[in-house]
């Protein structure tokens, strides 16, 4: 949905200027084109198909195992030993269904399979990198609290907001 139009003092409620749409004066770095200028949460909006990637329980760590190359069940499995068979099948399903990870059988006995990143879900990596950094940051900066820490300011990160 857009911006509210305003009325210009030159028109009135019937003409068509009265119904102008009005810039939110995006930030054309959060917001660099208009998929992303939405007011709600939307399939479509870049963000939102990003964190829907790496969301859940467990899915950073096995895309970061695979990140390393082709990974079979097993490996996952000894590189996470607290994760449980029934959540490593289906992170492995949902990363497979979206196009973030291939499955490979090879032929013999027993057959194996491995996971692997596909070009699609190597596209996460700079996204994990980040998430980890900004995660040690405030982690650094607050502990474990959610929300620690005063409010910033938006014209400039660290800056404290008035009356704090």
């Amino acid at each position: 949905m857009r911006a509210a139009s305003i009325v210009h003092g030159h028109s009135t409620a019937d003409s068509p200027a009265a119904h102008q749409a009005v810039s939110h004066g995006w930030d054309r770095e959060l917001v660099p084109d208009g998929a992303g200028e939405t007011r709600e949460p939307t399939p479509t909006c870049p963000v939102e198909a990003a964190l829907a990637a790496v969301s859940g329980r467990w899915t950073t760590l096995v895309l970061r195992e695979l990140a390393h190359g082709p990974r079979s069940y097993g490996g996952l499995r000894r590189a996470l030993p607290r994760l449980s068979d029934k959540v490593l099948s289906d992170r492995l399903r949902t990363l497979v269904e979206q196009g973030l990870a291939e499955r490979r059988e090879t032929a013999g006995f027993p057959t194996r399979t491995a996971y692997s990143l596909t070009a699609r879900g190597a596209l996460l990596r700079p996204l994990l990198v980040q998430l980890y950094r900004t995660g040690s940051e405030l982690l650094a900066t607050g502990g474990d609290r959610a929300g620690a820490g005063s409010p910033v300011r938006p014209d400039g990160p660290g800056r404290r907001s008035h009356g704090s």
